[in-house]
């Protein structure tokens, strides 16, 4: 960098610092007294690697967690572009200065980020071998017992995915969509479809997972949708000119993002519950008491993001097809 640069630059830095009542040359002296960045310092290491704490002493929920902190991380990876996306590309600083990063959502910056996402969730859906085969079943059958009523039901970062992604009506109960086609969100909320996966199997109240669940999320929840509400995933695809929205690659990243979130993910979990929960004579209940059976596989509930850009056909086998290849063998 030559000296005319150096010059330009410190200019830019002092408007910045003179913006917001700042001295320029402190924040210089105390960078020169600043010791070198290091990588266990930035990427938190020390930190990281004691974040894990079983409840037992069975070596293989240390598996179990680790797997899901992984996963969380995914997702908030996800979330990451999932905002950018719902603020048309444009990134805001920590006092809310524009930092000129992209003024409108184009068709190129839509695809780049979806094509992000479905490679977080791919790599997610393709490494749960570690939650299927990774683990003693004797082992996990033991430990679990030390979770209730925790399940990974209560991820709320899914959630939040979930409502980014598409609007509300979408995720509830199909046979309650019609009846809410102009309810209030938070009356539609009510109706959501997963709650009915938190269930009591015996009773059909409300397990203690979900009322912990509600309770810690509820008002977060209708705070996002309320934020998403014209800016999810599906209204920015919406409201894009005609040319746009017949892009190929774009309706491809779509169609890859419905099926990775609806079909691939909740089916890598029925497949692990049906490894570690599926007895001979019986099917034991998950550690919430989640009614796993009825929730997880995609044709009992039918879940789609973007419904203009399926046929008739396909949302009626919606699932199907995994389900012949990973069940029964066939392709």
């Amino acid at each position: 960098m030559n000296k005319d640069q150096i010059n330009g630059s410190l200019e830019k830095l002092n408007l910045k610092y003179q913006s917001m009542g700042q001295d320029l040359s402190a924040y210089l002296d105390g960078l020169l007294l600043s010791n070198y960045i290091t990588y266990w310092d930035y990427i938190n290491v020390d930190t990281l690697l004691t974040l894990q704490k079983p409840k037992t002493d069975f070596p293989d929920e240390e598996i179990f967690i680790m797997y899901h902190q992984i996963t969380e991380l995914y997702f908030k990876m996800c979330l990451n572009e999932m905002v950018q996306i719902a603020n048309n590309g444009q990134i805001i600083g920590e006092n809310g200065e524009d930092l000129g990063w992209h003024k409108a959502l184009d068709v190129d910056f839509f695809i780049r980020r979806l094509n992000r996402i479905n490679r977080y969730f791919e790599t997610l859906t393709q490494s749960f071998d570690i939650m299927v085969d990774g683990m003693e079943k004797e082992q996990f059958q033991r430990f679990r017992m030390a979770l209730l009523p925790a399940s990974g039901f209560q991820s709320a970062q899914y959630r939040l995915i979930e409502f980014a992604s598409t609007p509300l009506i979408q995720l509830v109960r199909k046979e309650k969509k019609n009846d809410c086609k102009d309810a209030s969100i938070e009356e539609k909320y009510e109706h959501i479809y997963w709650k009915q996966g938190a269930t009591e199997i015996e009773t059909g109240q409300k397990t203690l997972t979900l009322e912990q669940f509600e309770k810690k999320y509820k008002n977060e929840f209708i705070n996002w949708i309320k934020r998403f509400e014209q800016k999810n995933i599906y209204q920015k695809y919406l409201s894009m000119d005609q040319e746009s929205k017949n892009n190929a690659d774009l309706k491809e990243a779509l169609r890859n993002f419905d099926m990775n979130v609806n079909v691939f993910w909740p089916l890598v979990h029925y497949k692990s519950a049906v490894r570690y929960l599926q007895e001979k004579n019986k099917d034991v209940a998950a550690t919430g008491g989640t009614n796993w059976q009825q929730y997880l596989p995609p044709r009992f509930q039918k879940r789609i993001f973007f419904p203009e850009l399926w046929s008739e056909k396909e949302k009626e086998e919606w699932g199907k097809g995994w389900v012949i290849k990973q069940i029964f063998g066939e392709e």
